[in-house]
């Protein structure tokens, strides 16, 4: 393609491998269920278990607001993101100019210009429907959180799986929104391109392990170990 060399193909794909090795490592193989998410996950079930059993539930109201205002910000972030990644297409030779001139900058096309650009536009555009999403799942699970019946000594099993049910809508937002930071993560790694592939290839890698080292080495993680 007009505009690329071997090398930016080669950094490309491991901007792809990583994301996706990383999605793997997480959700889907055994050591992602000892990452932070997955832990936290637990704690969503429990937070549930102990709703139950609270008449006034204006404290699991406060919480769900707190996650949903949360959601929203970067969702609406995500659209202004958005939005400069545009303007920066309107300004294509003002911005060539300035990232040539950058210590490690490459001389570029203009076309490779905005084919890099619009991919950054493509990971806004992800983050948003994923954030987006999110924000609906917890809509939900505010309403199947008002489903749940108050326990008494006949209803038991039935607030149980009412609870469990509003959990699991609070997993799969929860599962969203890290999707939607992920993407956030990763366009910042992706920024390197602008400059070169070298860069690229560099803060692909950074992220990598900074995003490795939240999930599986942090003091966050640790703390929820520390308390078992």
């Amino acid at each position: 393609m007009q505009g690329f060399s071997s090398i930016d193909y080669v950094a490309l794909l491991f901007f792809v491998a990583a994301w996706f090795s990383y999605w793997v490592a997480v959700e889907l193989t055994p050591a992602g269920k000892r990452g932070l998410n997955l832990l936290m996950n637990g704690y969503r079930h429990r937070w549930m278990e102990q709703m139950v059993v609270r008449e006034n539930r204006i404290v699991d109201t406060t919480i769900l607001a707190s996650l949903q205002n949360g959601t929203a910000f970067f969702a609406s972030t995500s659209l202004l993101a958005i939005g400069g990644v545009l303007a920066l297409v309107q300004s294509t030779n003002t911005a060539l100019t300035l990232f040539q001139d950058l210590p490690f900058g490459l001389a570029t096309s203009p076309f490779a210009w905005e084919v890099k650009v619009l991919g950054l536009a493509v990971i806004f555009v992800y983050a948003f429907f994923k954030f987006a999403w999110s924000y609906r799942l917890f809509n939900y699970t505010a309403i199947l959180v008002g489903a749940v019946p108050v326990l008494t000594g006949d209803n038991q099993a039935e607030a149980q799986v009412a609870a469990s049910r509003a959990a699991g809508m609070n997993v799969v937002a929860g599962k969203h929104f890290n999707r939607g930071q992920r993407a956030f993560f990763f366009a910042l790694a992706y920024l390197g391109w602008l400059v070169s592939a070298y860069v690229f290839m560099a803060a692909t890698a950074a992220v990598l392990y900074v995003m490795w080292r939240r999930q599986f080495a942090s003091d966050a993680r640790q703390a929820l170990l520390d308390e078992k």
